[in-house]
């Protein structure tokens, strides 16, 4: 990608990341006391970072079957609120171990 093509994509990227950042504070004078908004506020990073992590995960093994082996491992340890080194290091524990399995058969 040449200099001067990067720099209008670059520019514009500034200048989105800004708006982002800088028009709610412009817009919202007042404490926010609905409800709703409240609750859509609370839950918006958990919907975000999961529509941005589930593709992932089934996306990165070479097998669906191995990202779902190691999706079930991570939400029973989730579930039985153990932390968060250990979900992650059973869940790829479990994947290497499929397609180890998935390999041998």
């Amino acid at each position: 990608m040449s200099y001067a093509s990067f720099l209008p994509y670059l520019l514009v990227m500034a200048l989105v990341t800004y708006a982002v950042r800088v028009l709610p504070l412009l817009l919202v004078k007042n404490k926010i006391e609905n409800t709703f908004i409240l609750s859509f506020l609370h839950y918006m990073p958990y919907a975000v970072l999961s529509v941005m992590t589930v593709p992932a995960v089934f996306s990165a093994t070479g097998n669906v079957i191995s990202a779902a082996v190691g999706v079930a491992v991570a939400l029973v340890l989730a579930c039985f609120k153990r932390s968060l080194l250990l979900v992650a290091a059973s869940a790829s524990a479990a994947v290497l171990v499929t397609e180890l399995i998935m390999q041998w058969l």
